[in-house]
């Protein structure tokens, strides 16, 4: 209870302080009423979310938009109260500098400058605008992003063989089928060799994909379409009455993606094969630095195949391949992971800036990464978890085209 009476009289502060820029910058009273009722109903609405009681600790669909209000207001009074802060120094130097030089016997403050004003709130608008807009519309805006490698060792049959990635579905949280439609039906334009999904299929139980597995089930590829689990799909995040009922809210999933089609590794191989050639196909379970499940047994997963194979590797967690696929003496060309989601904030132009507050936790967090001779493609996901939209880093369909080296 304590954690809330500070948080809220953080909040009620805050609210005060940047009210300061609305009441300067408009004389309407209709403006600051509007202002105080949408205040009071984005905490009202975060309190009544949290305080009840838990399903989870991922955040449910009302809680998600409970909290990405609440983070669109807090990111508009921060900034606003930058612009604040600054001016009241300066207003109370320029007070203090008045008391001692000048012949006036009173200490007094200058009045704050509404054009000031006017600015802090025009630039806090930006990132509000933005936050409610990545809500609205930035969570489905799908794009297909299109790479290719080239390999020395890649068989010759599968020159220009067509992988496309999906990540990261958390179904969950999706709340508009037209929209997830067009999704779906993107992945299947890309017409690709194989489909490969990197993990977390659902925030928290396997119900949650129960309305949306006959759309997914129309992802086809010749190949066919694989698939692992993600750190979400174990059902780690949320009470169980036993230990029973958790094994078999997994055991429901497993089946569930099978009876989609989806060829679910675990900790196994495949050999895709073409023309009397073939690569091998690997998936880990979820295997996470920190506090993440390490369940993915690489060991077990490679049993069975050559050194000398092509291998592509399916490890939800991009940690695992820093910390352990790298270094392991199987050569593993091409990795393919997801998890990060990009934060699904961030700032991207193509060619100049690809920046997002993730980098501080993964080295390794969207797009295509080379070391040791061996690549990994992050994902940056299809789905949405917590904040309930995106923000600069769109949903990805990653579409990889393998290339062997001298061949034209």
């Amino acid at each position: 209870m304590l954690r809330w009476v500070i948080f809220i009289s953080i909040y009620l502060v805050l609210g005060f302080y940047s009210f300061q820029a609305v009441k300067t910058a408009s004389r309407y009273p209709w403006v600051h009423y509007l202002f105080i009722t949408l205040y009071i109903l984005v905490i009202a609405n975060f309190l009544y979310q949290f305080m009840g009681t838990d399903g989870g600790r991922v955040l449910s669909r009302p809680k998600s938009y409970a909290f990405g209000f609440l983070l669109a207001m807090l990111s508009f009074q921060i900034i606003t109260i930058i612009f604040l802060f600054s001016e009241d120094i300066f207003r109370l130097l320029l007070g203090i500098y008045q008391k001692v030089f000048s012949t006036q016997k009173e200490f007094s403050i200058p009045s704050r400058r509404r054009f000031l004003s006017l600015i802090a709130l025009g630039v806090a608008a930006l990132p509000f605008g933005a936050l409610l807009m990545g809500m609205y519309k930035g969570k489905y805006n799908y794009k297909v992003l299109k790479y290719q490698l080239e390999f020395d060792d890649l068989p010759a049959a599968f020159d220009g063989y067509q992988i496309t990635q999906i990540s990261d579905v958390h179904s969950g949280s999706f709340d508009n089928r037209k929209m997830v439609t067009y999704g779906v039906d993107l992945i299947n334009k890309q017409q690709s060799d194989v489909i490969l999904f990197t993990g977390d299929m659902v925030n928290n139980k396997t119900e949650e994909m129960l309305p949306w597995a006959d759309l997914f089930s129309t992802l086809h590829a010749k190949d066919g379409v694989y698939s692992v689990l993600g750190n979400h799909d174990y059902g780690d995040y949320v009470a169980w009455d036993s230990e029973a009922e958790k094994a078999k809210n997994l055991e429901d999933l497993k089946n569930l993606q099978k009876e989609m089609g989806f060829d679910l590794l675990l900790d196994s191989h495949r050999y895709l094969e073409k023309d009397g050639e073939r690569i091998a196909l690997l998936g880990v379970e979820n295997w996470g630095r920190g506090g993440f499940k390490k369940a993915g047994d690489l060991e077990k997963a490679k049993k069975g195949i050559s050194k000398d194979d092509f291998k592509i590797l399916m490890s939800h967690d991009p940690s695992h391949w820093e910390d352990v696929v790298i270094n392991d003496d199987y050569h593993y060309h091409l990795t393919l992971s997801g998890h990060t989601h990009g934060m699904q904030f961030g700032v991207e132009i193509p060619g100049w800036i690809k920046w997002s507050p993730v980098k501080w936790r993964y080295k390794y967090w969207a797009g295509i990464y080379e070391e040791l001779g061996q690549f990994i493609n992050v994902n940056r996901g299809f789905g949405f978890l917590g904040y309930p939209g995106r923000v600069g880093i769109w949903p990805e369909i990653s579409v990889i085209t393998l290339k062997k080296k001298g061949l034209t």
